[in-house]
């Protein structure tokens, strides 16, 4: 069966799924494998939980009409996104960066939501299954697509734009992040620049923050669409971010200044796709981060700032900048490890470490492997999270605290919100 063939399939009812437990009638099913675990061998779950067909790459397991024997169901499942989105006559705005992808992500879809119907990477299925996935959700009715691109290897952003073909590009950032496959900031740096790199040769446009001097030398020669803060006036961050645009005052539910480029880049998006100044205002008040992400929850007499769902050093050091610049004098700061830096895993834990002295916080607790070989005075650190859990038993502070947990996903720190 060749790729035209199976898009015939896919049309009938434009329903993908790779997971049997979330099987939606009448779906194409991909058998994927990966390290654990090997799609083929749920061929009949998957028929019998609603899906239309199946793909498979594993002839043994051919046992009805229903089965689409393919030499590789993953290579099959990015061919078919690819035809599809070639299919799609309509803007796909690609994102990436080292901090903040998801966050600006969820904004530019809420604001642009607001006058187009819109498809966006559910979570951050960034990868190279999630963005064929994201590229299969859009539907003949979509107006504009939004694909978040992650990468920790060099390559990776112009593999997956090569099957996305986005129109539009906007990185972030350049930071910490993924330092072990990308062996250094320069080869991040190099590494996102892929988007760029393919929005010129397809003649696309690119948003660029004039206020970032690595995304204005990066972006030369590409079709650029340009916003600074002279468009977008940062205003203040004690806790939420508030900004002014065209002389209205937006007042967000992000904390910390580190989101102002990220609110910036979804007006300034917004705005060139003629969403009005009213919605842009009424998109970005209305959003509520989620998913361990900058949240704000209230704990009993306490504040937490919940960032726990990912973390390097670049993303470290500005939530720290900015809890030390919040007002209340009893600041309580829970930090976990950092993953993902390679041989320079120590030496950025240890620049942490250090950066913490300057800050006059209550309590510090530091946890993980990475935290625990630093060198540090007056700090708690605990080699895992079961170790810290043990010896404080129950964090009982008597008054009431602002407090900051931040860590990279794996170290799940926001157990500690059941501590408290």
């Amino acid at each position: 069966m060749n790729i035209e063939q199976l898009y015939s399939l896919y049309t009938e009812n434009y329903k993908v799924d790779t997971d049997t437990r979330k099987i939606r009638k009448g779906s194409l099913f991909f058998a994927l494998k990966g390290e654990n675990f090997n799609g083929n061998k749920f061929v009949n779950e998957a028929l019998k939980n609603g899906a239309r067909y199946v793909i498979i790459d594993e002839e043994k397991y051919q046992k009805s009409q229903n089965t689409i024997l393919v030499k590789n169901v993953l290579i099959t499942l990015q061919n078919l996104a690819n035809f599809h989105r070639k299919q799609l006559n309509i803007p796909i705005i690609s994102l990436t960066g080292s901090n903040g992808k998801t966050t600006t992500k969820e904004l530019v879809k809420a604001v642009l939501s607001k006058k187009y119907k819109t498809i966006a990477t559910e979570g951050n299925l960034n990868n190279h299954i999630g963005v064929p996935l994201t590229l299969l959700s859009m539907l003949p009715n979509t107006d504009i697509g939004i694909v978040e691109m992650g990468a920790n290897h060099l390559n990776e952003i112009d593999f997956l734009c090569q099957i996305a073909q986005p129109n539009f590009g906007y990185i972030t950032n350049f930071g910490k992040a993924h330092l072990e496959g990308f062996g250094s900031v320069e080869g991040v740096i190099k590494g996102k620049s892929e988007l760029y790199n393919f929005i010129k040769k397809t003649q696309g446009f690119a948003f660029v923050n004039k206020d970032d001097e690595i995304q204005m030398k990066q972006s030369i020669g590409v079709n650029s669409i340009y916003f600074d803060k002279n468009l977008i006036k940062y205003v203040e961050s004690n806790p939420f971010v508030k900004t002014q645009f065209k002389n209205t005052e937006i007042k967000s539910n992000l904390i910390g200044k580190y989101n102002y480029p990220n609110i910036a880049a979804a007006i300034a998006i917004g705005d060139y796709f003629n969403v009005s100044k009213t919605n842009i205002k009424s998109a970005i008040e209305n959003y509520t981060p989620t998913n361990n992400r900058s949240q704000i929850i209230e704990k009993g007499i306490h504040t937490v700032i919940l960032d726990a769902y990912n973390a390097n050093p670049t993303s470290m050091f500005a939530a720290l900048e900015n809890f030390n610049q919040l007002n209340g004098s009893h600041k309580i700061v829970f930090l976990g490890d950092m993953f993902e830096l390679g041989k320079d895993s120590k030496i950025e834990h240890q620049k942490i470490a250090d950066l913490l002295t300057k800050y006059n916080f209550s309590k510090v607790y530091l946890i993980g492997k990475e935290f625990a070989t630093t060198k540090v005075k007056n700090i708690l650190v605990y080699t895992t999270f079961e170790a810290f859990k043990t010896s404080t038993k129950n964090l009982k502070f008597n008054s009431p605290a602002t407090i900051l947990i931040k860590g990279s996903r794996r170290m799940e720190l926001e157990r500690i919100l059941e501590l408290l």
